[in-house]
């Protein structure tokens, strides 16, 4: 499937703000390198999109010419604007990914940050095609926790959080075995030509920014949670308690870019 999925209205409205203080941050080793792969330089215009508080944004404003962060979600561009006040090259605007279009000009990369899989993803990527310059590319940002002994209390608090999202069909349907993968995706369409890079960084956690964590997600938000987010604090502040017996809390955070090009 590559549809974008129906979710409810707003349904960041109460994550947005736990996003920035719950979710690792991108590393500047790898903005830097993309930057070096895509060839993007001072003269280059970038589109982060569904740019959330506008991390990617402000992390690529300095290295290129100008920068349009669209979102969808009110709260999120209110954050956004905050973020980039003062920042004289990053415009901050409401829009979808099916709001792409002619008038928003030509791009030398586009960047989605853990927005992907919200949208129509073949339909975004045709219509990228049209945007995007020749030699341009589609940049893919994400991060996961490798499977490596350093991570088990951090996989063990995402088991846990996971038990809160139940019921939410939204997020059944993007882990099942049958959503098809964003490589796959972009293997089908124009940006058919990958290349994936990775940083690697050791992380302390700490109780207020897994907290943070757990309520950025759109399926164990306040607003999806209710009362039962409450709960979720005063477990995790016990759990916290445990896992610190063996050393103070940490993770090592995989971050990737996935570069697309035209063949």
């Amino acid at each position: 499937m590559t549809a974008a999925v129906d979710f409810e209205v707003r349904r960041f409205q109460s994550a947005a703000a736990h996003y920035l203080a719950g979710r690792p941050p991108y590393p500047d080793a790898l903005i830097a390198r993309t930057v070096e792969l895509v060839g993007l330089t001072r003269a280059d215009r970038l589109l982060d999109l569904g740019c959330g508080p506008a991390q990617l944004a402000l992390a690529f404003a300095p290295r290129v010419g100008s920068v349009v962060a669209m979102d969808p979600e009110p709260e999120m561009l209110r954050l956004a604007r905050q973020a980039a006040r003062g920042v004289a090259n990053v415009e901050v605007m409401e829009g979808r990914s099916d709001d792409l279009g002619p008038a928003l000009g030509r791009f030398k990369a586009v960047v989605i940050g853990r927005a992907f899989h919200w949208m129509d993803r073949l339909a975004t990527l045709a219509e990228l095609d049209r945007l995007i310059e020749p030699g341009g590319a589609v940049v893919l940002m994400s991060d996961d926790h490798p499977d490596i002994p350093e991570n088990r209390r951090i996989r063990d608090y995402t088991d846990w959080i996971e038990t809160f999202s139940v019921g939410d069909e939204v997020r059944l349907e993007r882990i099942a075995p049958s959503y098809r993968r964003h490589a796959s995706v972009l293997l089908d369409s124009p940006f058919s030509r990958l290349e994936q890079i990775s940083v690697y960084e050791r992380r302390p956690l700490d109780l207020q920014a897994l907290t943070d964590r757990a309520l950025s997600f759109s399926s164990t938000s306040r607003a999806r949670l209710g009362d039962k987010a409450d709960d979720l604090a005063a477990e995790l502040a016990r759990r916290m308690d445990a896992w610190e017996t063996e050393g103070p809390m940490e993770e090592v955070v995989a971050s990737f870019a996935m570069i697309a090009r035209r063949p």
